[in-house]
């Protein structure tokens, strides 16, 4: 079995400053593919997220970059030293996108060629690919399947009766088959992800399976909290799954640079693999990559590979799932008051990358299904903007008991809170709604409140309520620029 990586460089648009490579304001295609050769020669990142959704896609990624950065790719292996790992939209949810997904899964066997050219040996430089919103092991089976018995399966077949078959013409079609990498980003497919891999593992012959656990939307959707212990209890789960089945699970957690998002930051290393030491792969989002100084970035980089993943303290699943269900309903119920202002703030958020953004979440969720609000970045830029950290959405509700509880199985709270109420303003309470202000907790500790952030988001708050919007943009980055993040 090949090494498992360790860090995944993703093309999440969280950055304030732009790489010294982009060409643009929003970074595209061929900035999109220096990005790829950057985070694995520089930066020492093993793989890298491929995103097929929401963009056109550049199908010749393999081939640009095994032929403009020949010399590093002759001695580092991609798809065997490095990995190059695609992102596919799922026609369960985004079904204008769904023939993207066949592109992709077709482009895989062209991929294929160039390497094996190039390194005059087989060597696929792609061979999974990561399935978002995960519903079923039905829609994972779906991908597998069609790409094992109609991309490369078509090859076996004539043209027509009594001719040659496909890959006589066009040669052999490799590789022969893909792994799946299942995204789970809602509660309950979260938490049932133990039986949809059961029911996929089942007709499978494997040793491993990657499976990848959201953290930004999640929290979008429930609260900050209610979406770590559901990281928590799915990590539990799928370990007992591993012990039941003998399948080695490697999880990979899609973690960003805000508390909100996950609080993944070169600074903050230490204290991710303390909360998650059963997670084996980290993402390595674009402020993470691109808001710190470069040899701050590349050590930070190094102590994620140089860990490896152990077992977690276990954690009282029928407790995390009480606190989910009571912070979830409370923090769903703030959301709808504050989303008109959150949508407005929003829009001055700047994208960063050129593609349509992914389908939210939200949209999709049965119990807010008449809220609509931005993708989880811009939502997160747009509550700090203002001062108000999205972290304390909903926590108002617990006891102290509870909150005790909570730091139980949620080891680095404090920490994570301090770090937010570092970023509040209490001028956001005059232009909150009624119902949100009355509902908040504000009394964190002991907190330094950063003076700086502080100025920029009351100018931010004055700018928003003279409707003087021309300014809001640029104040929105000067803020970011303290917090090294955008949202």
């Amino acid at each position: 079995m090949k090494k498992i990586p360790r860090v995944m460089s993703t093309q999440h648009p969280d950055n304030v400053q732009l790489p010294f490579f982009a060409e643009n304001q929003d970074m595209s295609g061929n900035d999109e593919v220096q990005e790829a050769y950057y985070a694995f020669s520089h930066l020492g990142c093993d793989e890298q997220m491929w995103d097929c959704e929401g963009k056109e896609v550049d199908d010749f990624v393999v081939r640009k970059l095994l032929t403009r950065y020949e010399d590093f790719f002759r001695k580092t292996v991609l798809g065997e030293d490095v990995r190059l790992t695609l992102r596919l939209p799922n026609p369960d949810v985004e079904t204008n996108e769904a023939k993207v997904m066949v592109e992709a899964l077709e482009s895989i066997p062209r991929s294929s060629d160039a390497s094996n050219l190039f390194y005059g040996r087989e060597a696929p430089p792609i061979y999974e690919v990561i399935l978002p919103m995960t519903m079923s092991a039905v829609s994972l089976n779906r991908v597998y399947y069609y790409y094992r018995d109609f991309v490369v399966g078509k090859q076996k077949y004539p043209f027509y009766p009594g001719d040659i078959n496909i890959a006589q013409w066009f040669g052999e079609f490799t590789p022969r088959e893909i792994n799946v990498i299942p995204l789970f980003e809602d509660r309950e497919h979260m938490l049932e992800a133990h039986s949809i891999m059961r029911d996929y593992l089942n007709s499978k012959k494997t040793d491993h399976q990657r499976v990848f656990l959201a953290r930004s939307d999640p929290a979008m959707n429930y609260g900050m909290v209610s979406a770590i212990l559901c990281n928590k209890i799915a990590l539990a789960r799928l370990h007992r799954l591993s012990e039941e089945t003998g399948v080695a699970i490697y999880p990979i957690l899609g973690a960003g640079s805000a508390p909100f998002r996950g609080h993944l930051a070169p600074d903050t290393v230490e204290l991710m693999l303390r909360e998650y030491p059963d997670v084996q792969t980290f993402t390595v989002q674009s402020a993470f990559k691109y808001d710190h100084p470069v040899p701050r970035v590349i050590d930070a980089v190094r102590r994620l590979s140089e860990r490896e993943m152990t077992n977690a303290p276990e954690i009282d699943e029928g407790v995390c799932i009480r606190i989910i269900d009571k912070v979830s309903r409370e923090y769903q119920e703030l959301i709808r008051h504050l989303a008109p202002l959150v949508n407005h703030i929003a829009s001055f958020v700047p994208p960063r990358r050129t593609r349509k953004l992914h389908v939210g979440l939200f949209g999709y969720s049965r119990s807010v299904e008449d809220i609509t609000l931005p993708r989880v970045i811009s939502f997160c830029a747009a509550c700090y903007s203002i001062g108000l950290p999205p972290e304390i959405l909903g926590l108002a509700v617990l006891s102290s008991d509870e909150l005790a509880e909570l730091k139980e199985a949620y080891v680095n709270f404090d920490f994570d809170m301090e770090t937010a109420m570092s970023w509040f303003n209490e001028e956001v309470l005059d232009i909150l709604p009624d119902e949100i202000r009355s509902r908040l907790k504000l009394d964190w500790g002991t907190t330094d409140v950063d003076e700086d952030h502080r100025d920029v988001t009351t100018r931010f708050i004055h700018a928003l309520k003279e409707g003087h919007t021309p300014a809001l943009q640029a104040l929105m980055l000067e803020a970011a620029h303290i917090r090294k993040f955008l949202g």
